[in-house]
C-alpha cells in the first residue's frame, strides 16, 4: 500500500487508477493525515445465480395495492 498526498492524487489521477486497477491499493492524505484509499474494484469470478431464493420469497397478491391512509401519510411526513 502505498500513499500520495492530495495535489499528487489531482495531477497523476489516470496513472494512480491504472495501478489500483492493477491490484495496488493507494491512500490519499493531505498534509500527512489520510483521507482516502484507492482500491480496484472486485471482480465478479462467476455469474450471480437466478433464482437462488424462488423457494423462499413470495410476493403477495395485494403488493401493488394502495396503502391505508394512515400509512400514507406517515410516508408523506404527515403523520400526526
Amino acid at each position: 500500500m502505498s500513499q500520495v498526498n492530495l495535489y499528487e492524487a489531482k495531477t497523476q489521477l489516470s496513472r494512480l487508477v491504472d495501478r489500483a486497477a492493477a491490484g495496488e491499493e493507494i491512500v490519499i492524505a493531505k498534509g500527512g493525515r489520510p483521507l482516502a484509499r484507492l482500491v480496484p474494484l472486485a471482480v465478479r469470478t462467476r455469474p450471480r445465480e437466478l433464482g437462488f431464493l424462488g423457494d423462499e420469497v413470495w410476493v403477495g397478491p395485494d403488493f401493488d395495492a394502495p396503502l391505508p391512509d394512515d400509512l400514507a401519510r406517515a410516508f408523506d411526513g404527515k403523520a400526526p
